[in-house]
């Protein structure tokens, strides 16, 4: 359960901002506002900052105005922005990952004038990029690494496949097939990775059934293939073992419709991270786009982009999801809630 102390930071694309939400009673503590498009979030415990990807200028994946290039640093407990990181010529930064044993930092980045897509790697401490790694696809929109650090694993939206790479050399050394990947996350004693398949936009299309694919991270193989009714955007294992995933409404990413369907998490479950099945679903806020957990694993947080809301949902009792509230994003355009960092208290 939340402790005292405890903060929920959730973006507002379109805001564009970061709001900090009282983890407890879900009061609004601070709201900052970022450069243009702010996407996902990412909190490193130990200096305690959570850092921010501004991906595009205006509009999203698909159709946008040109792409971002900044990560702003933020101090929640202060609710301030510490620093704002360009990382030109790179750009189209999204996905983040951390390493914290080595003190790295992980930002996706699409292919442009620095190279194909591939990942940013910035130094926690410094706060200053170090290298790059190449994933050889034009859009790497998710990056995940595994508990021990050893690996990297892309997920490409455009391209048919995962790109793993080995994360101390930056060298790549796989690629996994899956028609076109959306969110990524690996289990937490780190033997599989789940990536939603195929991009949102072409699930349904001939051989694009949707669902979520099993890696076994050992073999380099998919294993299992979860069926899932509609698209689904953001995967995401909790501490517990429990893998939640956010299906779209049945006409998926339409941005030109006003009045989207409401979204749905999906909870798998097992003795092992290979052997999950399908045990509860609950409604949730419109296209949900990003999903978190609490450090314990009781509770998650899905942010509806249409709705623009942040769906609080009980995990106690995974076979019977509860959503116990529903937080409400400002928002400036249709593009509302995105990114989510649990922000536990200090010691």
């Amino acid at each position: 359960m939340p402790r005292t102390g405890d903060q929920l930071a959730v973006v507002s694309q379109s805001g564009p901002t970061v709001t900090l939400f009282d983890a407890v009673d879900h009061g609004v503590r601070t709201v900052l506002t970022l450069p243009a498009e702010p996407h996902e979030l990412l909190f490193d415990a130990e200096h305690r900052m959570l850092f921010c990807t501004s991906t595009y200028h205006a509009g999203y994946y698909d159709a946008n105005d040109g792409r971002n290039h900044l990560l702003t640093v933020i101090d929640p407990d202060a609710g301030r922005i510490v620093e704002v990181l360009d990382l030109s010529p790179e750009h189209g930064p999204h996905g983040l990952a951390l390493d914290p044993a080595r003190r790295l930092l992980y930002v996706s980045v699409e292919a442009g004038p620095a190279g194909p897509g591939g990942v940013v790697v910035v130094d926690t401490e410094t706060r200053r990029v170090v290298r790059r790694i190449d994933t050889l696809a034009p859009g790497p929109h998710w990056f995940a690494i595994g508990p021990d650090g050893v690996l990297g694993y892309a997920s490409n939206k455009e391209a048919p496949y995962i790109t793993v790479v080995e994360l101390a050399t930056g060298v790549l050394v796989d690629k996994i097939a899956v028609p076109g990947g959306e969110g990524i996350s690996v289990s937490p004693d780190g033997s599989m990775v789940a990536v939603a398949a195929p991009k949102a936009a072409h699930a349904g299309e001939p051989g694009k059934e949707p669902g979520v694919r099993l890696i076994d991270t050992r073999t380099g193989t998919i294993v299992r293939t979860l069926p899932t009714e509609r698209a689904v955007i953001p995967v995401h294992w909790t501490s517990t073992g429990l893998l939640l995933a956010g299906e779209l409404g049945p006409n998926g990413v339409v941005f030109e419709q006003s009045d989207q369907p409401d979204g749905r998490l999906v909870v798998w479950a097992g003795p092992s991270p290979a052997s999950v099945e399908p045990v509860g679903s609950v409604s949730v806020g419109s296209c949900p786009i990003t999903c978190a957990s609490a450090p314990d694993g009781e509770r998650a947080y899905l942010a509806g982009i249409f709705s623009s809301t942040v769906s609080v949902v009980d995990l106690t009792v995974p076979t019977t999801p509860t959503v116990l509230e529903t937080l409400t994003i400002p928002r400036a355009k249709q593009a509302g809630a995105h990114g989510l960092a649990y922000i536990p208290a200090t010691a």
